[in-house]
């Protein structure tokens, strides 16, 4: 795997050189900065022609849109989700024109003058050698999904000569929570590696990004903390910017073949004033680490990036996320990085710390990928000794972050993994019923809907349970209140004065889950999930309240069954 995705790294990156070369910097006059570790003189800005620069985008759209629409479709977007969903969803299947068609069309996305990045193209790419290899060996379904991630971490480890970070986004990037796919680690390592010596012999070995040197200073944490804080509102945006253009784009009533087309339309009218967002726009992340472009160009990069990424990846072109992850991420860290120079001379002496810290947290809030991006940036700057602030900004970014995220196919955990939900259950879950853990029916503290707020507090302080179902004369379920609620309504006015007013009608939720002691564990692990409850209300036919099931109970019941199987 390693072996044939530095290959297909060292393919794509020509590919995508040389569409530059032709269409933005021949065709079009647009020469952008290229990062120190992509060309020696890189530091050259020449807008060009602002007429072809503005039709170029639409003209690379065109032939894109009918590549991807009459070959695979599966190659539109950003690549890496297309590959999450065939772990969890598809077997690990990718079919074997998708490499062929992912490459082509996103050096063409790029070369045109699109904006976008390479990890889409060379995950999908990578991650589509591993499913043909597999399916050429008759590999095992497991095998097949572990080859995968292979293909993937060798080929983002290589192009981004970050082999360690490449082979942990791989086995990261599949779950939204600090989750792993721990069985794909050492595979993906290995292939990573490979891969990273073949790219680099043809290219070069040398970090992507020239950073100057950095200090430890204990002082500048807080502040890095901050920054972890500042990018979670940035990369919000940029996921929903994204997703309402996809939304927007999905529904429009066109052949596909033109939506790109159209992307790539509305992509060229950002190009006509603010070219740096063509293609990686790499080159001005060197630039503000350097210090050489000023503050107001660098928020003007971040929002026109999120902008311009979203008309050209949603609207069914192709190309990758994470480069304008990084460029908004090391912007935002670059205006951070300048205001606290320019008030705080004396505590921070160099913003260009800010940048690379940007770059890692903003990417970690908005991918769910905290520790691969750390070492990721680690090894893209080739500078370890940003290890402790951006791992605290990249932590902080990920925890406030909360659930959304760049990968909409991304699942929480392994265990809401179809592709692990084998592992987890065995079957045992669609077997047992919730009558077979559980003995109905069952005492649990209730009120009537008539029960006023004091009595409601006093069934709350004896009652064990989050949750008090609210139910009829008819002993019929209406409802349950939510312990939280009941704090919320309590922090609202006097008890002495609310007590007697507020009834269990007026603060019941209505719209609750509920299960039947016929109904399996399966049926209830779904409930549990989809609602994110810890608890969930048994009746029978009739809607009486039985008892309540817990998380707890659920799983007790279903180990037990484990042992039994196994003994």
């Amino acid at each position: 795997m390693g072996i044939f995705t530095g290959i297909s790294a060292i393919i794509f990156n020509l590919m995508l050189i040389y569409a530059e070369k032709f269409l933005l910097i021949n065709t079009a006059g647009l020469i952008q900065p290229l990062p120190h570790g992509e060309r020696e003189n890189f530091l050259n800005f020449e807008v060009g022609n602002p007429l072809i620069r503005f039709l170029l985008p639409a003209f690379g759209g065109l032939i894109v849109g009918w590549l991807i629409y009459r070959f695979a479709p599966e190659t539109a977007g950003h690549g890496t989700d297309a590959v999450i969903d065939s772990y969890h969803k598809k077997r690990g299947l990718i079919r074997p024109i998708v490499p062929i068609i992912k490459t082509i069309a996103s050096a063409i996305t790029l070369g045109s003058g699109g904006s976008g990045g390479r990890e889409g193209p060379v995950a999908q790419t990578g991650g589509g050698i591993g499913s043909v290899i597999a399916k050429m060996f008759k590999m095992a379904e497991r095998d097949r999904r572990i080859l995968v991630l292979s293909g993937v971490g060798g080929g983002i480890g290589s192009i981004f000569r970050a082999p360690l970070g490449g082979a942990l986004f791989s086995t990261e990037v599949l779950y939204r929570q600090a989750d792993f796919e721990g069985e794909a680690v050492m595979p993906s390592i290995i292939s990573a590696i490979t891969a990273y010596s073949i790219f680099g012999f043809f290219a070069t070995w040398r970090p992507i990004f020239l950073t100057p040197a950095y200090k430890f200073n204990v002082q500048e944490l807080g502040f890095f903390a901050v920054l972890g804080l500042l990018v979670v509102p940035f990369s919000y945006l940029y996921v929903k910017t994204f997703y309402w253009v996809k939304e927007k784009f999905d529904t429009m009533k066109l052949n596909p073949i033109f939506k790109p087309m159209i992307g790539g339309l509305l992509t060229g009218l950002i190009l006509l004033f603010m070219p740096h967002v063509a293609g990686t726009s790499y080159g001005w992340i060197q630039m503000a680490m350097l210090g050489k472009i000023s503050i107001l160009l660098m928020f003007s990069i971040a929002i026109f990036k999120i902008i311009a990424t979203s008309f050209t990846i949603a609207s069914g072109g192709s190309g990758g996320v994470f480069a304008p992850s990084l460029v908004i991420g090391g912007m935002v860290g670059g205006v951070t990085g300048v205001l606290l120079n320019h008030f705080l001379p004396g505590v921070v002496h160099d913003p260009s710390p800010y940048v690379m810290v940007g770059m890692g947290s903003f990417f970690a809030a908005a991918a769910k990928v905290p520790l691969a991006t750390i070492v990721m940036v680690a090894e893209m700057t080739g500078n370890y000794d940003l290890l402790v602030p951006i791992t605290l900004a990249s932590s902080i970014a990920f925890l406030v972050s909360g659930r959304w995220s760049i990968y909409e196919s991304q699942v929480n955990t392994k265990m809401e993994s179809p592709a692990h939900r084998g592992d987890f259950v065995i079957d045992v879950l669609k077997k047992l019923k919730v009558k077979d853990i559980k003995e109905l029916p069952q005492e649990i503290p209730y009120v009537m809907e008539d029960t006023n707020l004091i009595s409601i507090l006093q069934v709350a302080a004896a009652s064990t349970f989050s949750i008090i179902p609210v139910i009829d004369k008819s002993n019929r379920l209406k409802g349950i209140i939510d312990m939280s609620d009941l704090r919320s309504t309590i922090y609202q006015g006097d008890v002495s004065e609310l007590g007697e007013i507020i009834i269990a009608k007026d603060i019941e939720k209505t719209t609750l889950p509920s299960i039947k002691p016929e109904e399996t564990l399966q049926k209830a692990l779904d409930l549990f999930t989809n609602w994110g409850a810890d608890e969930i209300i048994v009746v029978n036919k009739e809607e009486e309240c039985l008892g309540i099931l817990t998380r707890g109970e659920l799983l007790k019941g279903y180990n037990r069954a484990i042992l039994q199987k196994i003994k």
